[in-house]
Order: C-alpha cells, then structure tokens, then sequence
C-alpha cells in the first residue's frame, strides 16, 4: 500500500518541479557548549581516630572528623567549551569540592586550548587531565564509572589529577582497533594539607597508550616528576646532626628533587550486560613518600537499571618502617633524642598505604542522567600500616580493620 502511494508521489515530484526550490538551512555550527555535573554522597567509618578520604590532599573525612561525612565524595563541577575555529577550541572546567585547606573556594580543574592538526592529530596547551588511569578523562564524574568511587588502592598512587603544560595527541585506526598514544610535559603545585606545605612537582613528563578493539580497552602509561616538598627538612636535617649514618637516612628519605615515578597498567572488558574491570599500578617516590603497588579487580552484571557489583583490591608497601640511627654508644640525652627521631620516622613511613578492600556495591539509574549507588568497604590494613586512613589521632595503632558505608547520587547534564 505505501508502495503504491509512494510512486505517484515521485512522479509527480518529478513531471512538476518547483521553479523556486527553498534551499535546505545549513546547520550554524554551535560555538559554545555547556555541562554540568556533580555528586551528593555521605559515607560513614567504623574507625572514630582516624579519617577515610577519598584523596590524600583533603585535611578531613569520615571517621574522627565527622561519624557521618559528605565532605569524601561530593562535589559539583560546570564545563565551558568553545569551538574557536574548526580546528581550535577551549574549554574551562571549574570544580567546588573540599580542598586542602577545607574550603570550598571552586577551583579551575582544566582551562586549556586545544589545536586539531588533522582528525587524529592534536595539542594542548594549558592545565589539562593527567591521562593516567581508566577513569583519568572523568575521574571527577561519577556518573562515569560502575561503583561509587574509583578503588583508592590504585587511584591514591597519584592523586594529582591535572598538569600545567602540553600535551599531544594521536590516533590511528586499524579496521575495528582504535589506538591513542598521549604524551605530556609540564608541572603542578600541590599543596599539603597534613604537614603545612606544598608539593612541587617540575620536569613532568609521561605518555598513555590506549588501545580499543569492540567492548575491550587496554591502557598503559608512565609518568615521572621531579618532586621537592620541603615541609620536612627541619625533621631530616635532625639525623644530619649525628654524623654518616644520620646522613644517609636523611638523604634516603627527604624529598628534595626527587624523581617519582609511576607506572599503571589497566584494562576493561564491557559488552554491555556484564563488566570486568582491573588496573595495576606502581609508585616509586625515592624519599618518604614510600615504594608501594596497588592493583583491583572488579566485576558486575547489569539487569535493566540495576548493576550490582563487586572488587577485591590491594596495595602494598615496600617497607613501612626503618630501625634509623643506632643507639648503642650514644650519651644518654643525646640516644633520647635519638630514640625520638627514629619513633618519628616511623610514624611517617606507617603512613605509606598497605591495606586489602573487599567492595560490595549496587547501582540503580533510577531516571535520565541520574543514578543512585550503594557501596560497603572492608579494609584490612598492614601490620605496620595506616593504610590510606589520615588525620591520624593519638592512640590509633597500626593495622586492625575498617568498615565502611557510602551511598551518593551522581548527575550529568
């Protein structure tokens, strides 16, 4: 019947042309965009002298701080982009969430411009997305990834989530196979929250290769920095005072200049009804800071707008304590002080992570651009670890366990 219809139709369009054909509008091609996203969560820590945080450069979280913390996950962010010309664009990307000083002034998180040489050819100049991990592109989206936060076992081995510099971009196509090989270069100053300082990082260099073939992703990458945080120099130049031996502690632990490298490995397999996700990756700071891996492992389903899911993650130190000066031969006041000493840097390196998390989670997308996710943590810490626990109080000893309960809502538009 529609056949049939149709046929005269074309006849007729074709024995009658309109001698005035109105020209189809040519779409005008949009020079700004804007999104929007954001996270309300609450988490709560079995722990009370101590507090979870989802970053090492927040001051609080949940446990001592607050029973019941909102501060851990939540956060809201708005991104302007700007196409330019067809080949340059920019985009700015501001951010309120708890900084170091536990404010919550917003912060520029990107504000960059970009050049498209060719379709598969780029460069950024200004502060951009560190592409290290799976999730580095929307590590502050949540709506972006399965659980309600990415697993700090690997994603605490460089909290950094942005560099100051340039960066390049290409990619090639090979029938069903996609590969983005990313290189960058430039600094970032981080401040402290626990020690009163800033991290000065200089001469960052690293690069990401991400291969895609259908439902699989491979990522790996490597990044290095020459970090200095002088917030402990007083403390090390102590050991300095008691000749060679106190020396070669402070050299070994003190970050004047040091290369920090990293390394992480990472891959997914997601058809769509099911996922398989895992990332290794490994820091190496040369002073303090510690040597240490973590890696996961996590899996779910996805049964209409639900997805349970579930991850065993792990990281782990090096060392996490030294036996620093000798005391024997000492005069009395002067092996006091140095018992002190020694009892201070161990204090320190316990706070380089060692830690296992069994996660158990459910996500819910219970409307448009909208989900709900439910998560409870636990964690077994080192012997002789705090794990990624902070705000450390008097009387908390290392190792022991931590439970945790979070729940938040994430949102894009």
């Amino acid at each position: 019947m529609m056949t049939l219809l149709a046929a005269p139709m074309r006849v007729l369009g074709a024995d009658n042309p309109d001698p005035n054909p109105t020209p189809s509008p040519t779409p005008t091609p949009q020079v700004f965009s804007f999104s929007a996203f954001g996270t309300l969560g609450v988490v709560h820590s079995s722990e009370s002298r101590a507090d979870f945080a989802s970053s090492t450069l927040v001051p609080t979280g949940a446990g001592f701080t607050d029973s019941w913390s909102a501060a851990v996950d939540s956060l809201i962010g708005a991104q302007l982009s700007a196409n330019i010309t067809p080949k340059l664009a920019a985009v700015v990307q501001v951010i309120v969430q708890q900084n170091y000083d536990n404010s919550y002034t917003p912060h520029v998180e990107w504000a960059n411009i970009k050049y498209q040489f060719t379709p598969d050819v780029s460069i950024r100049i200004g502060r951009a997305v560190l592409p290290l991990f799976l999730y580095s592109d929307t590590r502050n989206v949540g709506y972006t990834y399965p659980w309600l936060r990415p697993p700090v076992e690997v994603y605490s081995l460089l909290p950094t989530t942005a560099i100051q510099g340039i960066d390049v971009n290409s990619r090639f196509h090979m029938g069903d196979v996609s590969n983005t090989i990313e290189g960058n270069f430039g600094q970032n100053n981080t401040p402290q929250p626990h020690n009163g300082g800033t991290a000065y990082a200089r001469q960052s260099l690293g690069f990401s290769d991400t291969t895609e073939y259908k439902s699989f992703t491979l990522r790996i990458s490597y990044q290095s920095t020459h970090l200095t945080i002088t917030s402990l120099d007083r403390f090390l130049d102590a050991f300095r005072s008691f000749g060679p031996q106190g020396v070669a502690i402070a050299d070994q632990y003190d970050s004047d200049n040091k290369i920090v490298a990293t390394e992480l490995i990472g891959a997914s397999y997601d058809p769509g009804h099911w996922f398989l996700i895992g990332e290794w990756g490994h820091n190496n700071a040369h002073s303090f800071i510690g040597d240490y891996t973590g890696w996961y492992l996590s899996g779910g389903l996805r049964v209409r707008q639900f997805a349970p899911y579930l991850t065993y993650a792990h990281e782990s130190a090096a060392s996490n304590s030294d036996p620093g000066l000798p005391l024997t031969g000492l005069p009395p006041a002067a092996a006091g002080f140095a018992a002190g000493l020694n009892a201070g840097l161990n204090t320190l390196l316990e706070s380089v992570p060692d830690q296992t998390t069994i996660s158990v989670g459910l996500r819910w997308d219970f409307i448009t651009n909208f989900d709900l996710k439910l998560q409870a943590d636990h964690t077994r810490l080192g012997a002789d670890s705090f794990g990624t626990l902070t705000n450390i109080q008097p009387g908390l000893r290392p190792g022991g366990t931590v439970n945790l309960f979070s729940a938040s809502v994430d949102f894009v538009f």
